[in-house]
């Protein structure tokens, strides 16, 4: 997947400005930036829920800026959104069911087994209303819910967000066991130091712009840049 040079805006004003990014078969790219920096809109504009005014979008080289949302994910982009939006009134295993789907024609697509099989917890919680989950609970199953769409490239915005560290640890080693089966994946979160450990290559934006680009090292992340551009 490939963005170049996207503007992005809500109503009159712009929050990106010439984004350009790329995520590579198979890579884990960490987005990195304070809050309001353009991050979650990065995401949004390439999933189509604000498409972009000017630039591109390139995802298995076919253009889809202009394209709605609902294609863009059938073309193999998964989502798992900030705030989850998981169906409280489904189970655990109906909200996977729900959208199962394999528009990518993998010949080993995921189903319910390899949802357990990365979260085992979920097994055991199949039958609860998904509004009864926890926080924590509710990432994995909004994790599973997207990967039962069998997409090549997954987005992750805000991935651990108000979650208990041990939570976060399920989540951090079920994104490890992702990675190792090559699925590309695009993430946001605020734990940088965990983040950047397991993704290959990282962007930092601030004010809707890419400042910073490189692999995803402390010899290139280091101190100064994040000081500069993360620190509060």
């Amino acid at each position: 997947m490939s963005i170049q040079n996207i503007e992005t805006g809500y109503d009159a004003g712009l929050a990106l400005f010439g984004v350009s990014l790329e995520v590579r078969s198979g890579e884990v790219v960490s987005l990195l930036g304070r809050n309001g920096m353009g991050k979650s809109t990065t995401i949004r504009s390439i999933i189509g829920l604000n498409p972009p005014r000017s630039g591109k979008i390139f995802f298995n080289g076919k253009e889809i800026q202009d394209l709605p949302s609902y294609e863009i994910a059938r073309l193999g982009i998964g989502l798992v959104p900030e705030g989850r939006h998981i169906f409280p009134t489904l189970s655990v295993i109906e909200n996977l069911l729900v959208v199962e789907s394999n528009h990518t024609k993998k010949e080993n697509p995921y189903d319910v087994e390899h949802i357990f099989s990365i979260f085992p917890k979920l097994e055991k919680l199949q039958k609860r209303l998904g509004g009864n989950l926890s926080g924590g609970e509710q990432q994995m199953r909004a994790i599973g819910r997207a990967l039962m769409t069998n997409p090549t490239l997954l987005l992750l915005d805000e991935a651990t967000e108000g979650l208990a560290p041990l939570v976060c640890e399920e989540i951090w080693r079920g994104l490890e066991i992702l990675k190792s089966r090559g699925l590309s994946i695009l993430v946001i979160d605020k734990d940088v130091q965990t983040l950047t450990s397991i993704s290959d290559r990282t962007y930092i934006l601030e004010k809707g712009k890419v400042v910073w680009s490189g692999e995803s090292n402390e010899e290139n992340l280091n101190r100064d840049i994040m000081a500069r551009y993360l620190g509060v």
